[in-house]
């Protein structure tokens, strides 16, 4: 029964953690400055919360393979998403990214030696064939990069899932938090090259990313990962893909092409269904 509520416990704070990530677009998109310079002050205020944190948790600061390992992983996914948001529509960078399962998939099969069902398979192809939908829209240089910077961000958050699932807590805290501030340490010196307007409005949007888009949703993700399983952790960040275009809808009015939309839903249906499978045939082995 513990255990049980604990996992719940888990459950409802990747819910939350999804909710606040699903912010993400809306305040990229409205925030002018260059990517890379939003992605360092961004990580460096979501690094002092997730220092605050373990802290307060009186958790230590590991480095050994698996937090540094999970922290190059979030320098990549961090760099590629923002990028990718800016380059692309915010549905097509959430969408793409949210294909992470699908690579937890096949690297489970390539490196932990895990075999393929039929639902596997059939799980990689539809969500392969959904990713080549948003690649039929009418693209410049800049959306066809942002989008293939998406799925590196689904790679790379794939196998931080892997990595995490593997480490203990103290060991997942600090590969986030070691992560935070090298992003930090790439992003902030390139204020210095590109234009970086400081108003009121931009100060707002990088501390709302910074504190409430990412600090307090990667402790949440941290902790959740406890009694979350991997893959159920990926089913319930659902939530994101499907609020982030929602928010930016309705702000700015951008919306994915109709070949995106498509490809969008084959992506999120098919990653969730495949999702809610595999826990009913865990449960039935358990």
């Amino acid at each position: 029964m513990k255990a049980l509520d604990e996992q719940k416990k888990g459950m409802l704070m990747m819910c939350a953690c999804a909710g606040l990530w699903s912010i993400s677009g809306l305040f990229i998109k409205l925030l002018p400055w260059n990517p890379l310079v939003i992605t360092g002050w961004r990580s460096l205020i979501a690094g002092f919360c997730v220092l605050i944190y373990m802290r307060f948790s009186r958790l230590r600061v590991r480095v050994n393979h698996y937090s540094l390992a999970s922290a190059s992983l979030m320098v990549v996914v961090m760099f590629a998403f923002v990028s990718a948001t800016k380059l692309t529509t915010a549905a097509n960078a959430i969408v793409l990214q949210f294909t992470a399962p699908v690579f937890v998939m096949i690297l489970s099969a390539l490196l932990f030696h895990q075999r393929f069902s039929r639902a596997d398979i059939f799980t990689v192809a539809a969500t392969m064939g959904g990713i080549a939908l948003f690649f039929f829209d009418q693209l410049d240089l800049g959306s066809l990069i942002g989008n293939l910077l998406a799925i590196g961000a689904g790679l790379g958050f794939g196998c931080m899932f892997l990595v995490n699932s593997r480490a203990n807590m103290e060991e997942r805290m600090s590969g986030i938090l070691l992560g935070q501030f090298v992003s930090a340490f790439i992003g902030i010196p390139l204020m210095f090259v590109f234009d970086t307007p400081l108003n009121s409005a931009s100060i707002f949007s990088i501390l709302v990313l910074g504190i409430f888009q990412l600090g307090i949703p990667y402790i949440l993700y941290g902790c959740a990962l406890k009694s979350c399983p991997p893959l159920a952790c990926s089913l319930l960040d659902a939530v994101e893909p499907l609020l982030n275009p929602v928010w930016v809808f309705l702000v700015t009015g951008e919306r994915p092409g109709a070949f995106a939309l498509c490809g969008g839903v084959i992506v999120i249906v098919t990653i969730t269904l495949w999702c809610v499978r595999r826990d009913k045939v865990v449960g039935s082995e358990v």
